[in-house]
């Protein structure tokens, strides 16, 4: 399946920053592909018309069970009120029981370095798989 490619649902106020969030969603089945990118295709319809969304960019791997999105808001609040309304909320709800592994990442960037690279997202991603699975010591 295609990279769905990386919109401007609003435009960047120059010289501000902006809260990137990286994702990757792993589903326990391949049964369980097709309902998971159905899913987030109304999601990304609703990023598209949501306010303080500067941009997004979705790659699904249906054959690995994985899903990666991109974001990039104008602050933590918008990003938040997007993940609290419909129909987001009521999606990540319903697949819940479908995922294996689901990561997120998240940092800042000023808005004229948008768009990320999938390059540097997937990066952040692996590092922040890999800080997790890392056995924690206790002083």
């Amino acid at each position: 399946m295609p990279t769905l490619p990386w919109i401007t649902p609003n435009p960047a106020t120059p010289g501000t920053s902006a809260v990137v969030m990286a994702s990757r969603f792993e589903v326990r089945s391949l049964v369980d592909v097709p309902r998971f990118f159905l899913k987030s295709l109304a999601v990304w319809r609703q990023l598209r018309n949501t306010p303080g969304a500067l941009g997004g960019s979705l790659i699904a791997r249906p054959l690995r069970r994985t899903f990666y999105t991109l974001s990039a808001w104008e602050s933590r609040e918008a990003l938040n009120a997007f993940a609290a309304a419909e129909p987001h909320r009521s999606v990540m709800r319903g697949l819940r029981a479908t995922m294996k592994e689901s990561t997120f990442t998240f940092w800042q960037t000023p808005v004229e370095q948008l768009p990320i690279t999938w390059a540097d997202a997937h990066a952040r991603l692996d590092a922040e798989r890999a800080r997790a699975a890392a056995p924690t010591t206790d002083r």
